[in-house]
């Protein structure tokens, strides 16, 4: 009777304390801590693995409403994501008579609310297993889950992975994905 009782006990006390730990801090991102005080450009500046974005933000003149009050949920492609265009794609877009297509590339990856991989988790199960994304771009995004993992597909039919989820901001929260989504053509 002694180890029934003290069994799921230690179960709890397990549980609890990796549900503590899972939820102490942020995930690392391109190695840096991301803070929950800073907004979403003060921590992904932060980032080794998002400073193609972070270029691209200043390029399109985001910075300031991305440093904004928000909610915002950003779907922020690494490097490697960008590097996976097609060749010279990066350098045209960041070229000053492209701002408005940059722009049009970058709001596909926002959302104007503040939603956590849960919700969103949830909104697919409700919808039966494919949630619509409206982004502020107006790009309409399909949300699907892939195992435990969230699935973003762009209206190109390119999907993207989120690898790193619900990394909280100030003004909102970035989920790290693995390609870049763009409109449709």
């Amino acid at each position: 009777m002694f180890k029934t009782t003290l069994r799921p006990l230690t179960l709890a006390v397990a549980l609890a304390a990796g549900t503590v730990a899972a939820h102490a801090e942020n995930p690392m991102v391109g190695g840096a801590a991301m803070y929950e005080d800073k907004n979403i450009v003060e921590n992904a500046m932060n980032s080794k693995d998002h400073t193609t974005l972070v270029a691209a933000v200043k390029a399109a003149g985001l910075v300031e409403t991305l440093s904004g009050k928000g909610p915002f949920t950003v779907f922020a492609p690494v490097n490697a994501a960008f590097e996976a265009l097609p060749a010279g794609t990066v350098d045209t877009l960041l070229k000053p008579e492209n701002k408005d297509q940059l722009t049009k590339v970058l709001t596909c990856h926002v959302v104007a609310a503040d939603a956590m991989s849960s919700a969103i988790g949830k909104m697919i199960a409700d919808d039966g297993g494919t949630h619509p994304v409206k982004t502020v771009g107006g790009c309409m995004l399909q949300a699907k889950m892939d195992g435990d993992k969230i699935t973003l597909t762009d209206e190109n039919g390119g999907v993207a992975t989120v690898t790193i989820a619900d990394v909280k901001q100030s003004n909102g929260v970035i989920h790290v994905i693995d390609k870049v989504l763009l409109p449709k053509a």
